[in-house]
């Protein structure tokens, strides 16, 4: 106990000399445009903020639609692991750059580069770079999903798309876009399907039971994609339907 009474002064010496506005980094700093965070917080929250972008970038992005429907794609071919998942991301990632590009280029232009030469307040920089990003939901996010989540979050009825709340318009956007992307993966399932039922039923009818069906009807459903350029069909597709 007096060993810990000993250490006590020492342990409080580096708060005793700290300035009153600075706790465990959390400082006050002047610049242009008032106060703000220090450096030891903003690194906190910078790190806090890449832990969430994997989640962000699947979710809030046509990232989401993207991959699901490739996912179906594959199923539908019955490729089972071909393309490999890595493939699936990369392709899904790269046209989400290609869609969300502009709205990303907008977000960096009106806040991220103002903020950075100390024009505006981070704030004001988080103000400007919702707007975009809200505008970008909105389009996609239906009218029922977002009546469901501001009846579930509690809050008032916006009077106008403007006036949505983010949390309630992010996980309507995903709710939206999930049913998007089965729509989408229903549609390409059915040729593929029709394939496998005529192959079924002819392998059944000749008594061939040495093979399943779905062994037998891959080559075919793989070698109809490639005639119609399947890959280009969905690429394209789907790029379109964000616009």
């Amino acid at each position: 106990m007096k060993r810990l009474l000993m250490w006590l002064p020492l342990l409080a010496a580096p708060l005793a000399a700290a300035p009153d506005d600075s706790l465990l980094g959390v400082t006050l700093m002047q610049n242009k445009t008032g106060q703000s965070l220090g450096v030891p917080m903003q690194i906190l929250l910078l790190l806090t903020l890449l832990t969430l972008l994997p989640a962000i970038l699947m979710s809030l992005t046509p990232f989401l639609r993207m991959i699901v429907v490739l996912h179906f794609l594959r199923q539908a071919l019955g490729t089972q692991t071909a393309p490999s998942n890595q493939v699936l991301v990369g392709l899904a990632l790269f046209l989400t750059l290609v869609v969300a590009g502009p709205v990303g280029e907008q977000v960096y232009q009106q806040s991220w580069q103002p903020l950075e030469a100390g024009q505006i307040s981070s704030a004001e920089a988080w103000d400007r770079a919702v707007g975009p990003v809200k505008t970008f939901l909105l389009r996609f996010a239906r009218e029922k999903d977002i009546r469901l989540f501001v009846e579930l979050s509690h809050a008032e009825p916006p009077t106008s798309p403007a006036d949505v709340p983010l949390s309630a318009l992010a996980p309507a956007y995903v709710l939206s876009e999930l049913k998007a992307a089965f729509q989408i993966g229903a549609v390409l399932f059915l040729p593929f399907l029709i394939i496998d039922l005529v192959v079924s039923s002819i392998t059944l009818s000749v008594g061939m039971v040495q093979l399943p069906p779905v062994m037998v009807s891959a080559p075919f459903k793989i070698l109809l994609f490639v005639l119609v350029d399947g890959w280009n069909l969905v690429v394209g597709s789907l790029v379109r339907s964000f616009y």
